[in-house]
């Protein structure tokens, strides 16, 4: 019997176990490797902090697809990979071998890299990734600013940042925001258009913004390059994804920044047994963001790959759409729309949003009951 081993529950695997609920794999034994019994859908999370989500609106339950997909869930998290041996070693020192494995584990931050670059940050930051870590310990900052005006200091500056900074700004409107955008400008990977929408919607909700590295945090303050100190009493890490540190010494072709280098099929350039979706893969042959739009399309395809190799059958390309609709939150229900080169603002984005991500959750709430 073929053992798939699937590693992380993130978007594209959560699409994988409702094709399996729906339509099991005979003869495959199949193991969930995943530290949480659910998903916390990150494109909610801006809403979730600025206070139109509980966090149950966000989440997606595992236990139902489980039920009826005959899949192993195994709550771990794996600390090493042995591409060559086909094996990965599991946080409580456990070694599980697998036939085909799916990396689908999503975006991390990665606290050794980031303390590197910002000494103190491990000890004093408010790391966004792990979202359950997030999740919980939101509410206590919220507490906090109920008793005394908060100095918050959001890192980061790209679309992460800019919601996350106007929606604490909206959340707690008697704190101060920061935004600490680093060397890029705010929002880069956006249009001059949208650019100019972030700017205004930034001003407007009097967030400041420094365009400045920031080198190190300590129990009140946020250092930058420049040699100047800002006040801070929450530093709100919003940086991007780096890839998980197990990776290195795994033996698969990594790219440059150490995320698993995969082909037009989600397979590993290196690996023909192992795939990869999301965030911590990157196409060798025709990159895109990482982004959670990319991250839900990736599911089909993957799925479909999977099935494919488990069954003897060669898999099908998957070829990424060239634009994206992205929708970026603004604190109050409110959110900028970009499309290629056309943009837009309003509360009606919101509601878009809204709608969206509503359907996505509903989508994977479990499988219809007969």
């Amino acid at each position: 019997m073929k053992h798939l081993v699937m590693l992380g529950a993130g978007h594209a695997h959560v699409h994988m176990l409702s094709t399996l609920a729906a339509q099991p794999l005979a003869g495959v034994q199949i193991t969930l490797v995943a530290p949480y019994p659910r998903q916390l859908y990150s494109g909610m999370v801006p809403g979730f902090v600025a206070g139109h989500y509980a966090l149950e609106d966000c989440v997606i339950n595992l236990a139902p697809w489980l039920a009826h997909s005959g899949v192993q869930w195994l709550q771990r998290s794996a600390v090493a990979l042995d591409a060559d041996a086909r094996t990965v070693t599991l946080d409580d020192g456990s070694l599980m071998a697998f036939d085909l494995l799916s990396v689908n584990t999503g975006a991390v931050q990665n606290r050794e890299k980031i303390e590197q670059m910002m000494p103190g940050a491990r000890e004093h930051a408010l790391f966004v990734r792990p979202i359950e870590a997030f999740g919980a310990l939101w509410p206590q900052v919220v507490a906090l600013a109920g008793t005394k005006a908060l100095r918050v200091a959001v890192l980061g500056g790209g679309a992460a940042g800019i919601e996350l900074a106007c929606a604490v700004a909206h959340r707690l409107p008697s704190s101060s925001v920061t935004l600490v955008a680093g060397d890029a400008l705010v929002g880069a990977n956006y249009s001059d258009k949208v650019q100019a929408r972030i700017k205004r919607a930034l001003k407007k909700r009097h967030i400041s913004v420094i365009q400045e590295q920031a080198t190190g945090i300590s129990v009140a303050e946020v250092a930058l390059r420049n040699g100047g100190q800002l006040a801070c009493d929450v530093p709100l890490m919003a940086i991007g994804a780096q890839a998980p540190s197990w990776l290195q010494g795994s033996a698969l072709a990594l790219d440059e920044q150490g995320f698993i280098a995969v082909d037009e099929f989600q397979r590993s350039t290196s690996h023909p047994a192992v795939f990869a979706a999301g965030d911590v893969s990157s196409r060798v042959d025709r990159p895109v963001a990482r982004s959670g739009v990319y991250a839900v399309r990736a599911g089909v395809p993957l799925a479909a790959n999977l099935r494919a190799v488990l069954t003897g059958e060669e898999p099908n390309p998957y070829i990424p759409q060239t634009k994206t609709l992205n929708l970026l939150a603004c604190g109050e229900k409110y959110a900028i729309a970009s499309w290629g080169g056309w943009s837009a603002e309003g509360q009606w984005v919101w509601w878009l949003k809204d709608r969206i991500d509503r359907g996505f959750i509903q989508k994977y709430s479990g499988p219809a009951q007969p």
